[in-house]
């Protein structure tokens, strides 16, 4: 019988296999630890694709090492004298500890989470495997008595990635959010007192006091260590994480916490603000995501100095051993184990010492103690470990009349689009952008919300979420002439207004307002004015559209882009004189729009490719009758997109903003919590404080 893989390589497979095996785990948790305290800023696919294998790999290879070494033949009728089998009955307990999975990303996504039940079930089945193994190489040689610590250890970690795993899942989160059991004031004995006193001849009455708490009464802004960077933030910033974590559950909050939220976020500034925002969103990456909460609980930073010293201890205790009764390569594969080990442990340590939860106890004190601590941490290089990156900072840009004039799918890949379902998702990541945020486009997101926030009462405030351009519109007295725009589908919306905005973009040449010819000078800042921050925002919210669709209310978008696109290819091959985006919009903007669109098309196709033409020739409209100036109407055009931001933030699931949050964060997200802290929500409830009745006696 022919053998298809060579005997000579299944020798050395069989030879090799468990030392290839825990080495591939080692670099597997290495990849973990390093990446997983990046991904917070970590936008690029490829980086997170492999991330993602290294998730899968990790537990995979630790599972089939263990069923290995499990299944050995020992050569002997003592398993516990060959000392190949002990040497490699200590590698499982070593891949015990790998198991226990790294503290920076216990979770790759939110479905980890919900599967913690039967993770719990699969890694107390590893634990037997591997007390099996341990006891069934027991000889009592240095090598069984150093597996005892590794256990130990690795048995505190998979607790702690189990315990993570469960609060961090939804059923389990949402009830940590419920407040202890209120029967409220007892009325059976009010009731009581009430008959006795009306019983004794009493003229009784009852009054109604109400307490109504303080503004800012336990918002805790002064840190006691300023030496610390951002301390003010970071303490505003984990007040605010405990006050509205309700929302990332779901639940509703009390007005008294959106009043504080109001009276802090309406008066800081659009900098300080966005900080505030961007540290509360990684304490919640952190409760989602990682060990972090955990650890710095006293219980747990106990378990995981222990778990510390045992691995340190262990790779010591090994160094200084007798080796001679295992091979040299065996002891090599040890040692590169204990010292990888070791090495991971310390830089875990080095990344919780960076963290923001160690920045926000350390800025709680000051004494001796805490600024040599603080020293120490300064001076660890930010290569090794970033400092201050909460979140990528960017957004993407897409745009849909470039993206046609680029890409002209051909019969090869409208195959492949019908045999790789990710086919579409790679084309679109290709033609996508990221671009850093600039200050202004924050201040006028920032403004534009706190303009509305001001002006409304909490109960018109929960109208405010609802708004989808007609405010704007309203303001400037454009709705009777623009409003069809912002009253169909939420994508169609964002689809008329993204090509009305490249329209109008390429249309107005006016030197004033042309972006690239401002502040061409090396020493000057370069500033974006309202035509620049709505070409930024009318392209990331298409990005939005195409990438990450979840995110927006349902509907039909991607449809609706699909059909736009082919409507616009089809255009533009018709025209083989249009090169460059330039021509291509003056090419539509020339196309007559007096009959509408439907009328001609009928509705089976999706596109709105020219009833954004009409739109945009509406837009151009207010110069030519109106007598606006382009600075008013492009001014017109940036608070309408702030508005469709503000929207497809607030109808995004709570889900999906924490999805994001390990694929580099979103500008939406960031747009959603800093509309709940305006009170811009519909997540809380309004009462009269807490009350409390008295009787009146005459």
């Amino acid at each position: 019988m022919v053998h298809v893989i060579p005997e000579s390589f299944t020798e050395i497979w069989v030879q090799w296999r468990m030392p290839s095996l825990v080495l591939v785990s080692l670099i597997a948790q290495t990849m973990l630890i390093i990446g997983g305290s990046r991904r917070k800023y970590w936008t690029n696919i490829f980086l997170r694709f492999f991330l993602w294998l290294a998730f899968l790999l990790a537990d995979w290879v630790t599972i089939l090492s263990l069923s290995i070494v499990s299944n050995l033949k020992a050569g002997a009728e003592d398993p516990a004298s060959n000392p190949g089998y002990v040497i490699k009955a200590f590698w499982s307990s070593i891949l015990l500890l790998h198991l226990g999975g790294p503290d920076t990303i216990t979770a790759y996504s939110m479905e980890d989470t919900e599967l913690w039940l039967r993770n719990f079930v699969v890694l107390s089945g590893q634990v037997i495997a591997s007390l099996y193994i341990f006891l069934n190489a027991w000889s009592g040689n240095c090598l069984n008595f150093l597996s005892i610590p590794i256990l130990v250890a690795a048995i505190i970690k998979l607790g702690q990635r189990i315990l993570v795993l469960m609060r961090a899942s939804s059923e389990e989160f949402r009830k940590s959010m419920f407040p202890s059991p209120d029967p409220g004031p007892n009325y059976a004995r009010y009731m009581d007192e009430y008959s006795s006193k009306k019983a004794e001849g009493y003229k009784v009455s009852s009054t109604k006091i109400v307490d109504i708490p303080k503004v800012g009464h336990h918002l805790n802004s002064v840190p006691v260590n300023i030496t610390i960077p951002y301390a003010n933030s970071l303490l505003d910033a984990y007040t605010f994480f405990k006050m509205f974590k309700p929302l990332f559950a779901d639940l509703i909050l009390s007005i008294h916490d959106i009043v504080n939220s109001q009276s802090f976020f309406r008066n800081r500034s659009c900098e300080e603000v966005f900080r505030v925002i961007e540290i509360e969103l990684g304490f919640i990456y952190d409760v989602f995501y990682t060990k972090v909460v955990v650890i710095h609980s006293i219980l747990g930073g106990c378990l995981r100095f222990f778990s510390f010293s045992c691995v340190l201890s262990v790779f010591v205790a090994f160094f200084i051993a007798e080796k001679q009764d295992y091979s040299a390569a065996d002891v090599i594969i040890t040692y590169v184990l204990l010292a990888g080990a070791a090495i991971l442990e310390i830089y875990i340590l080095l990344f919780l010492l960076c963290s923001d939860w160690t920045m926000l106890l350390l800025s709680k004190h000051e004494n001796i103690a805490v600024d040599l601590l603080y020293q120490v941490i300064s001076h660890i290089p930010k290569f090794l470990i970033p400092k201050n990156k909460r979140w990528s900072n960017t957004i993407g840009q897409y745009n849909l009349i470039g993206f046609c004039l680029k890409y002209r799918p051909g019969k090869c890949s409208i195959y492949l689009k019908h045999f790789v379902s990710f086919y579409d998702q790679l084309v679109y990541e290709y033609y996508c952008k990221r671009i850093s945020i600039h200050k202004e486009l924050k201040e006028v997101i920032f403004k534009q919300l706190q303009k509305k926030s001001r002006g409304s009462k909490p109960s018109a405030c929960k109208e405010l979420c609802d708004h989808r351009g007609e405010w704007a519109l309203k303001d400037e007295e454009c709705d009777s002439r623009l409003g069809w725009s912002v009253m169909g589908e939420f994508d169609e919306s964002i689809l008329l207004w993204h090509i009305a905005t490249d329209l109008c973009y390429k249309s107005d040449t006016d030197e004033n307002l042309n972006n690239s010819q401002l502040n061409q000078s090396s020493n000057t800042v370069k500033r974006y004015n309202s035509k620049e921050i709505s070409k930024l925002l009318s392209e990331y919210m298409l990005y939005i559209l195409v990438m990450r669709p979840f995110m927006l209310p349902n509907g039909i978008g991607q449809i609706r882009f699909q059909d736009t696109c082919a409507e616009a290819v089809e255009f533009f091959e018709e025209r083989k004189f249009i090169a460059g985006e330039k021509k291509a919009c003056e090419a539509l903007i020339k196309v007559s729009t007096e009959i509408l669109p439907s009328e001609v098309k009928g509705d089976r196709s999706k596109s709105v490719l020219f009833d954004a033409c009409g739109l945009a020739k509406g837009l151009q409209s207010l110069e030519t009758e109106q007598n606006w100036d382009k600075e008013k109407k492009w001014e017109l055009i940036s608070h309408v997109w702030v508005e469709i931001l503000s929207y497809a933030a607030s109808q995004c699931q709570k889900n999906q903003h924490v999805q994001q949050l390990r694929r580099g964060g979103e500008l939406l997200s960031h747009v959603w919590l800093l509309m709940a802290h305006l009170g811009i929500t519909k997540q809380f409830q309004i009462t009269d404080g807490h009350a409390r009745t008295k009787l009146i006696m005459q």
